[in-house]
């Protein structure tokens, strides 16, 4: 960003001047001066009726005229380059927001390729869940299985052991049966 020059200082009597020429040049550019200036003029023509020579008149009015024509041009000239100056840092101005547009527009774009990073990251992720979804499936099936496989074996050797027990009371009723006989 551009710095802003600082303007010079002006003295008071600068600033008071400056004031009067913009409320002149506001009085100037309204109906009540107008009004003033008709009234001026018509006043002037009018003493040609009280006995002034018209040619004395018509010089008076000329000088004044020409006088007035002068700081008119004064003042527009002051308006015009105070608003030149108003424009001037109203570019600038415009510059400096121009110039914070296109950060922000870079900023956005590094903002969406974020984005776009973190939808990726949040798919792979999605994946990663699914793939441990399947693994936690095949755990719990290999788990049931297994478990159904360990009730088998007990069953099993339940049975076995009931078959050994029936054997070995066999066994021992025999061997009652020969130690009686």
């Amino acid at each position: 960003m551009t710095k802003k020059k600082p303007l010079p200082k002006k003295a008071p009597e600068v600033l008071r001047l400056e004031k009067i020429s913009v409320n002149a040049t506001r009085w100037i550019g309204s109906i009540e001066s107008l009004v003033v200036h008709t009234m001026l003029f018509a006043g002037m023509f009018s003493l040609s009726f009280f006995g002034f020579d018209v040619d004395k008149i018509l010089l008076i009015l000329t000088t004044i005229l020409s006088l007035e024509a002068i700081y008119l041009a004064i003042f527009i000239q002051m308006t015009v380059n105070r608003n030149t100056m108003q424009l001037h840092e109203v570019e600038k101005d415009i510059e400096e927001i121009s110039e914070d547009i296109e950060d922000i527009q870079e900023d956005v774009e590094e903002i969406s390729e974020d984005i776009e990073g973190i939808q990726e990251d949040v798919e792979e992720i999605s994946e990663d869940i699914e793939g441990i979804q399947e693994d936690v499936e095949e755990i719990s099936e290999e788990d049931v299985e297994e478990e159904k496989e360990e009730e088998l074996e007990k069953k099993e050797n339940k049975l076995a052991l009931a078959k050994l027990e029936q054997t070995l009371a066999s066994l021992l009723k025999e061997i009652e049966a020969i130690k009686r006989k």
